[in-house]
């Protein structure tokens, strides 16, 4: 089977990106793993790895500089759509994000564009609902230690190894 083409949608600021540099790692109902070098470089983030949990409704990405040190974990809250007939997915970034320092510290951002962006209605609460969910989920496999089988899980991946 092709490789599917992948898009980001970003709400604030409105943006669609084909993610056509992107290299998908490895693929199956629940999962895309891709590595990436930063769309638009800045002075810290040069490249990283992602993992798409298509059920979970969340985006598992490793942050790193240009020497190959990690910056963090870098976790979106995400929805998607499939296109069959063009075996594409369009990833929308629904706001809030995670953080995770490789010294443990965990930092949720942008909460509160959450709230501008239901005030300005470019996101209804039905779209909210199971992102609130996704990202409660997560702060849980956060905070259970839990986190780590992901970590794992994309780094044997990264490696170019099978992640069974």
């Amino acid at each position: 089977m092709d490789k599917p083409v992948l898009y980001r949608k970003r709400i604030i600021p409105e943006e669609l990106v084909l993610l056509d540099k992107d290299e998908i790692l490895y693929s199956d109902e629940e999962h895309i793993v891709t590595k990436w070098n930063a769309i638009r470089p800045k002075k810290i983030l040069h490249h990283g790895c992602s993992c798409y949990f298509l059920k979970e409704g969340f985006k598992v990405s490793k942050f790193y500089r240009k020497d190959g040190t990690l910056m963090y974990w870098y976790c979106d809250i995400i929805s998607y759509s499939y296109n069959a007939s063009d075996n594409s997915y369009v990833f929308t970034d629904l706001l809030a994000d995670v953080l995770i320092y490789p010294d443990g510290k965990v930092q949720v951002v942008d909460v509160g564009e959450i709230a501008d962006a239901l005030t300005e209605g470019t996101l209804t609460t039905d779209e909210m609902i199971p992102a609130l969910r996704s990202l409660d989920k997560l702060l849980c496999l956060i905070y259970s230690g839990e986190f780590s089988g992901i970590q794992d899980m994309i780094n044997k991946i990264e490696e170019g190894n099978d992640p069974s």
